[in-house]
This record gives structure tokens, sequence and C-alpha cells, in this order.
């Protein structure tokens, strides 16, 4: 069984679209190579800056041979029909089948298909995979009419066996196959021949070229970790960027430079997020001092002089670039620390448009302030406080540094409000309204905070809602689920009680509650399925009155969650069911109410006895443990009916022949019912 080894040879590819793409040629081409037939045992894609590469080992040597049986028209159609038919099966008159079926006649045609070689299999899919490739952005270049991400130059496309190896023929406008690539553009920059993917993948490795990706990213960051502890340094991490220069290089050269003394007085975050946006560099930061002093960048090459060359025009460009940062950072500080301060940003922020159904930044602004005044009582904050942090909170939107790095929105912010004079509280508010911009980011835990970040959320969520500009599908342009979720989080997170229709309805009174009230149970049901809280049990919670305190109903859901996972939880399910079932029933027939006189003394059996015992002993329970919303007590006392909710059933007929017994005993029933729907609405829980 042969091995195929493919690879595409082009000009850079960018970073962003390697990993992409790899797995898209993986893809495209195993799949077609099955739909014809061919299987394999394994497969594996590559990429560098300079290729795309897909190994595939225990490929099929052929296609197998199938017969395909078609339907046909009836045998009485018309001679037309049958014609067509023929046509399209390619068979003759003589070669159809006549079965009988309930239908009638019907002509059928075996076709046989002969297996066909993999080369000429391989060929045809990997040129359709090649011109149909999904690129984000393709180029075409010289007189050809071939689409790729930057000029494709060579192709590999080689099936090796222990009899050796043989390039599967193909010619793409004018690019044919072959068995050789090239190593390193500067380092080995000659023709390698290979004839299989270990021979590949080695003398490339010779040639300068490292071709796993994953690979690359490990000698980075060893080599930078490394070298910055020498120096008694450590590498800020950054997943995201180790990824992004994996994919720049092909043989990944570490070099530590310096940052010039003028610059080290400004915001690690603004030295950090001006290398990494300009320069593609790590930076390196001293831990007794905690600040960015160096920087980490990755040359694509060795050098004679050991990189010091390259050092010297990064070190150059870079003090270019943080020039710039540094004068932003000192006029914004200017403006800052005026007499008007902070105001005058938010004064520009008239002529910035939020949205143009709900108006600029400034009046986005009004409504915060006046929305984290009123929640700051429910959150424990200062309302004086929380009013005035979101007032300011985005006035630094206006700055120069967040205008030319608008990652920095809130973080600078959080600076700004400080040299102004503000409050710690405020100045950190700032920086946490945004919070939490992902389902990992930690959420605000301090009171103002909290406002200041409800307020901007609900805000946006009441907005939107009142202009009918809500999610649609997979479409949710303005992040509101993201909104909701973060409401979500911070209200749970934070153990913050509070009736959320509330706030939602003096936000912004155009806005439909129950419709957002029910969005936001949706996001809640995604939040609490990752912990392991099923729907059904989360409807049985909505179900009751209260459930827009969020807080409560989750503490209500997991409460249930955890009855529901023990043996009497889950019987006493069963239990319920049968007695809401029989109770209905009854009620429906005799078209009257069970719903109170249950009396002790009408109880013909132990059982009964038992059950009315237990009931009165579960309420006394589970009445002052809703009053105090201790939903763990209720549930786990409303768990002890199981058993005697078993034994009465296994000995007691309901529908007793004595009409005061019956009766007596449906109202018991009742009691049953009203006493677990006063915890949550079973009705709605599965089993």
């Amino acid at each position: 069984m042969p091995d195929l080894l493919i690879e595409l040879f082009s000009e850079e590819i960018p970073a962003r679209m390697q990993t992409r793409a790899a797995q898209d040629l993986q893809k495209l081409v195993t799949n077609g190579l099955v739909d014809a037939g061919l299987t394999y045992a394994s497969a594996a894609a590559f990429s560098t800056p300079r290729r795309l590469t897909l190994t595939l080992e225990g490929m099929l040597a052929e296609s197998p041979s199938v017969v395909e049986e078609r339907k046909g028209p009836k045998a009485d159609a018309p001679e037309k029909a049958i014609e067509g038919f023929l046509r399209g099966a390619g068979v003759t008159r003589d070669q159809l089948e006549e079965r009988d079926t309930p239908k009638g006649k019907i002509l059928f045609a075996k076709i046989d298909k002969p297996g066909r070689p993999a080369a000429k299999i391989v060929a045809e899919v990997l040129e359709q995979t090649i011109r149909n490739f999904p690129w984000p952005k393709s180029m075409r270049w010289g007189a050809g009419a071939l689409k790729w991400v930057r000029p494709l130059h060579s192709i590999i496309c080689i099936l090796s066996a222990e009899d050796g190896a043989e390039v599967v023929p193909m010619d793409v406008d004018g690019i044919t196959s072959g068995d050789t690539t090239f190593g390193h553009r500067f380092l080995a920059p000659d023709a390698i021949k290979v004839t299989s993917f270990e021979d590949y993948e080695a003398k490339l490795a010779r040639a300068n070229v490292v071709l796993r990706a994953d690979a690359r990213a490990e000698t980075i960051w060893n080599d930078a970790t490394n070298v910055a502890f020498a120096s008694g340094m450590e590498v800020v991490e950054d997943a995201g960027l180790l990824a992004e220069v994996a994919g720049l290089v092909e043989w990944p050269v570490v070099l530590m430079g310096n940052i010039a003394d003028d610059f080290l007085g400004l915001p690690p975050e603004v030295l950090q997020t001006s290398m990494k946006e300009h320069q593609k560099f790590f930076s390196v930061r001293n831990p007794k001092t905690g600040r960015i002093e160096k920087f980490i960048t990755v040359a694509n090459r060795t050098t004679a002089d050991n990189g010091a060359t390259i050092l010297a025009g990064n070190e150059k460009v870079l003090s270019a670039r943080l020039s710039d940062a540094k004068f932003f950072w000192e006029n914004d500080l200017r403006v800052a620390q005026s007499d008007t301060g902070m105001a005058t940003w938010v004064k520009a922020l008239e002529n910035v448009t939020f949205h143009n159904k709900l108006g600029t930044q400034a009046e986005l602004i009004e409504r915060m302030a006046v929305l984290a005044r009123e929640l700051a009582p429910m959150v424990g904050a200062d309302a004086d406080e929380a009013e005035a942090a979101a007032r300011v909170a985005k006035a630094d939107l206006s700055s120069e540094m967040v205008y030319e790095f608008p990652e920095l929105q809130g973080l600078m912010g959080r600076y700004y409000a400080s040299a102004a004079g503000k409050s710690d509280a405020v100045a950190a508010a700032a920086q946490e309204h945004y919070a939490p911009l992902g389902p990992s980011d930690d959420v605000p835990t301090a009171p103002v905070s909290v406002a200041v970040a409800l307020a901007e959320k609900i805000d946006k969520l009441t907005g939107f809602w009142a202009i009918d500009e809500k999610p649609t599908g997979s479409k949710d342009p303005f992040a509101l689920r993201r909104a909701a979720l973060g409401v979500i989080r911070i209200l749970i997170e934070n153990d913050v009680s509070l009736r959320i229709s509330e706030p939602v309805q003096s936000a912004n009174d155009a806005a439909d509650v129950d419709d957002l009230l029910a969005f936001l149970h949706d996001r809640l049901k995604v939040y609490l399925k990752d912990q392991g809280v099923r729907h059904d049990i989360i409807d049985a919670c909505i179900a009751m009155e209260g459930n827009d305190d969020l807080t409560l109903l989750v503490k209500r859901a997991k409460a249930l969650s955890e009855t529901l996972k023990t043996d009497d939880g889950e019987n006493l399910i069963q239990g319920f069911k049968r007695a809401n079932n029989i109770l209905t029933q009854a009620e429906e027939a005799d078209g009257v109410e069970y719903s109170y006189g249950a009396d002790v003394k009408f109880s013909e059996t132990d059982e009964e006895r038992a059950l009315f015992k237990a009931l009165d002993e579960a309420e006394a329970v589970i009445t002052p443990a809703m009053a105090s919303q201790d939903f763990t007590t209720a549930m786990s006392a409303m768990a002890t009916l199981r058993a005697p909710v078993d034994a009465f059933f296994d000995a007691v007929q309901v529908n007793s022949d004595n009409g005061a017994v019956r009766r007596n005993r449906l109202n018991l029933l009742s009691r049953i019912r009203t006493l677990c729907t006063s915890v949550a609405d079973l009705t709605k829980v599965d089993g």
C-alpha cells in the first residue's frame, strides 16, 4: 500500500492563514480520495511560510471495482424516456433487467465500474483542490488564470512504496508536478529531491526548514525563555503571538534586544502592545521591577555576527515606534491632569456615534450614569461613586493612545482616571466595566465596577431590543449574546440577588422585558449546561415565580440538579409524576379540583398515615427553607418523601369504591403536588 506526499510550494503565506489552509488541504484531498474509493490508514498536514504539506500513509494502490445498480423507468414507459435512461447509465437496452415491483414492472441497470489506479485519482483530486482552494484572499499572477494566496511555484506529488517512488503526473496552469522542493530561502536555496515523507522532512531539516509549526513554536519559546532567564528576566506569555511568529519563520533564531531608557517609564501594557502589533516582538519583563525592559525578536536565519545587525535595525525601528507611543502618553496625561480633566474627552464623544438609532457615545454615557446610580445600592456600591465612574469610563476613547491602540481602551482609562485624581474605585471601573469579554475572562468584583459593568451591558441589551436588532441564528453583529452572558456571570459570580427585570425596564421602556428575559434565560441554559445542569432542570426552575432573579434561579437549579442525582431524588420524580397524572385525570373526569381537605382520620392504611406524617414533616422544613431561599435544604426535605410515596402507591388504591376515601386520597395526592411544585415545577423534569 503506497504512501502519498503532496507539497504546494509558494511565496510567503500569511501566518494567520497557514493552520486553516493545512486543515483545508487535508480535508479536501482526503474527502476527494475517499469519495473516489481510495481509503488510507492515516493523514497529517503541515505548514510553513512557504509550503503546505500533506502526507497519507497506507493508501490503496487502486480503487476497488464496484457494481452500481440504478433504477430506471417502468418497462412500458415511452421510448424516449427509456433512451434517456440508457444514455445516463451508459448501457444498452439488452443490459437492462426487468423486475416486478408493487408499482409494476420496472427497468434496472447494473453498471460495472472498474477500479482505477491511485495516481490517476490523486491527480484529479489534487488539481480540483488547487483550483478551488478556499483561501480568504487570493491572487492571480502573470498571464495565468490560477488563483492562490501568493504565487505558486511548484508541486510535489509522489506515491512511494517499498519498490520505490513515482511522481504522479499532473499539470496545473503550466506548473507540473515533480519530486523536488527547496530549502531555506537564504541558508539552503538549492533544489532538493525527495522520495518519501520521511526523506522529505529530514532533508528539509538539513536545509534549515522546520516543517512542523508546533516544533517551531516550541523552539522559539524554549530559546526565548532561556535567553531571558540568563539575564534575570522573564518572557511575557502570549500564545497568540507565539503561534503567529511560528508562522513567519522556517528556521527560528531567537534574539534579545534592549529598549531605550527613554521609554521604560511607559505603562508596560503600552510597550507590550506596541511591540506586539507593530514589530511582532515578545516583551521581556524584569521580575524585580515589573517593567518591560527588553524584547525578543525571532529572525528567520543565522548570521555571521550572531544577529547583531538584525538587532540594531530592530532597536532603531522600535525606538521610532515607541517615540510615537511616548508622545501620545505624555499628551494624554496633560489632558487628564488639566483643569477640565477627562471632561474634555467626554465632550468630544458628543461627535462619536454609538449607533445611528441609539445616539452618540456621550448619550450612551449619560444613560449609563443614570443606570449605574440605580444599580449601585443593589450591588453594594456608593451611588455617587458609581455615577462618577460611569461618566468617565469611556472617556479614554477620545485619547490619542486609544486611537492608536484601540485594544487598550479601558486600561488606559484606568491610568488616566488615576492621573486625573479620581478614586481607585472609579479608575478600576474604567478598565473593568468592559469585562468579561469572553467566557474565560474574570468578572469585575469591586462594587463600583460591578454597577458600571452591569449598566453598560443592560443599556446595550435594552437598546438593541428596543430597535429590534436582536441576534438571529448565528448572526450577532453587536455581540449581544456576549453581553447577556456577561450580565449573568457578573450577577452569579458576585452572588448578587436582584430582579433583573426592574433595571431592564427602567433602562429602556421601549424594550420588550419578557422577550429579553427569555433571551437571558436561554443564555443561562448554555452557561449552566457547561456546568452539568440539564435543560429540563433549568426549565423547571424558570417556571417558578421570581425567575428574573438569575442568581437565585441558578441556586435553585443547582440544588435541584444535585437532588436528582441521588436515588431518592430520581425516584421521587417518578412518584410525583404518578401522583400528578392520577390527580389530573381524576380532576378532568370529575370536573372538580382536589386541592384541599385531606384528613388523616379518613386513612385506612398505615401507608396513608405514614404519608400524611411525612408530608407534615417535609412541609415544616420546606416552607421556611423556601422563605429563606435555602434551596438545598428544601430539596433535601423533598427527597425524603420518596420512601413514603413509593410505599403509598404500592399498598393503596387511590380510586377506592368508597367516595369519601377516594376524595381524601386524591386530596392527599394534591398535597404531594403542591408541596413538590413549591420547590420547582417538576412536571417539566424528564423522567
